[in-house]
């Protein structure tokens, strides 16, 4: 018996992934529950188990292809597979059967040799033919690169990207851009975007297209903070296992000045505004595959210290590159720490559809006025990006100084004042 190899449930409102890499080739042996195969979505990486043991006997989906939930994505064969999910007997005799013919068909290939063009004898997948009559465009005019030629999601945006034409004529298939230098053709190396980095470009470039966006700075004297966080920093580790970090601080000033200020807090959807009576709060981390928004759930409802332990626990996550949908959902309200990589200032861009993000800086120590003396401490710029459309330009200033009040008298959010 043989067992499919399929796409599972992604997550919420994601219905395709890309096939990143597969850890295994035809022939190998897999252990059941072994990774075999990486898939790229637009939200996270997701390892594929082998659901049995045995063989990789044939891989139906290949690197870079696009591919829905319950997509085959290859099968495993050989001494100790599991039998196939229990089902229909004569879908499942017909399904061996054709898997009979597949097998034919490969090895006559072979022998005919592999110099003759592929042919195309597949329609187009679902959402690449729903692509397609959106942007008016002939099937014809479209290189597919899945099984048998098949046109996917992918290929139609790649022929948009390349500006094929909606007049129903053969497409002339587009150049690369050539080398600024033909000097310099041979030292430049072009390379696929990930899946995850073009929804990271599409949603950044939505997020101006669609809101009123607008970014107002204020400063804080980190002095208390830091001053807290050296006295206490041990015995805080000690007691809750975690370090004490600065980002506990912001978390807990954010979700302070939301309850006061709870615009920030909602989102626009239609002509509605939706105001969210909880604060899940997104931390912005830095991945090698890119930028990642894993979600502190109800961070209003926590402590200092149970803030730092599932930031701690997300961020391990991100960087092992194994978050899950779930962890990245439903977020309100958002913190970027650029000042982890020595910027100054930014403008932070919105992670749609909430109204409000916060952009946190490198402490640096200026010279500051404090009681007609002028005197050094660490300083932090802070920049608040808005959705000028729900948050007014009042509520905005008001929630920032909120924040500052608070980290400046690091008190007040033990106190919940």
């Amino acid at each position: 018996m043989a067992t499919e190899i399929r796409v599972p449930t992604l997550g919420e409102s994601v219905t395709e992934a890309t096939i990143g890499k597969w850890f295994k080739k035809t022939g190998d042996a897999i252990n059941a529950d072994e990774p075999i195969v990486e898939l790229e979505t637009d939200k996270v990486t997701i390892e594929v188990p082998a659901p049995a043991a045995g063989t990789l006997s044939e891989i139906t989906a290949q690197e870079g292809d696009t591919v829905e939930v319950n997509a085959l994505l290859g099968m495993i064969g050989g001494a100790g597979a599991a039998a196939a999910p229990a089902g229909d007997k004569q879908e499942a005799a017909a399904k061996a059967s054709a898997e009979t013919v597949s097998e034919a068909e490969k090895r006559s290939d072979a022998v005919a040799g592999e110099s003759e063009p592929q042919q195309r004898d597949m329609p187009p997948a679902p959402s690449a033919a729903k692509l397609l009559a959106e942007n008016n465009i002939a099937v014809d005019q479209v290189s597919g690169s899945g099984k048998r030629g098949q046109v996917l999601k992918g290929d139609v945006l790649d022929a948009i990207a390349k500006g094929v034409s909606s007049a129903p004529v053969a497409a002339k298939p587009a150049a690369p851009r050539p080398a600024s230098n033909a000097d310099d053709a041979g030292r430049e190396e072009r390379v696929r975007m990930t899946k995850l980095r073009q929804t990271i470009a599409r949603r950044l470039k939505d997020a101006q297209d669609t809101a009123a966006m607008l970014t107002t700075f204020n400063e804080v004297d980190m002095t208390a903070v830091m001053d807290l966080r050296k006295k206490y920093k041990d015995v805080f580790e000690k007691r809750h296992g975690v370090k004490l970090g600065f980002m506990g601080f912001f978390t807990k000033a954010v979700t302070h000045a939301l309850k006061e200020i709870p615009a920030v807090n909602a989102e626009i959807d239609g002509t509605d505004i939706i105001y969210k009576n909880f604060a899940h709060i997104g931390v912005a981390v830095g991945t090698e595959k890119g930028l990642v928004v894993p979600v502190v759930r109800d961070a209003d409802q926590m402590s200092i210290a149970e803030i730092e332990k599932e930031i701690g626990r997300l961020g391990l996550l991100a960087r092992d590159g194994k978050l899950s949908v779930a962890d990245m959902q439903g977020g309100t309200f958002t913190i970027s720490n650029g000042g982890v990589y020595g910027s100054l200032m930014s403008t932070p861009i919105l992670n749609a559809p909430q109204s409000g993000i916060l952009g946190m800086h490198k402490i640096q120590e200026r010279p500051m006025v404090v009681g007609g003396q002028v005197v050094i401490r660490p300083m932090m710029y802070l920049a608040l990006s808005y959705d000028h459309r729900i948050v007014d330009g009042k509520e905005a200033v008001t929630f920032l100084v909120r924040v500052k009040e608070s980290l400046e008298d690091p008190e007040r959010l033990v106190l919940d004042l």
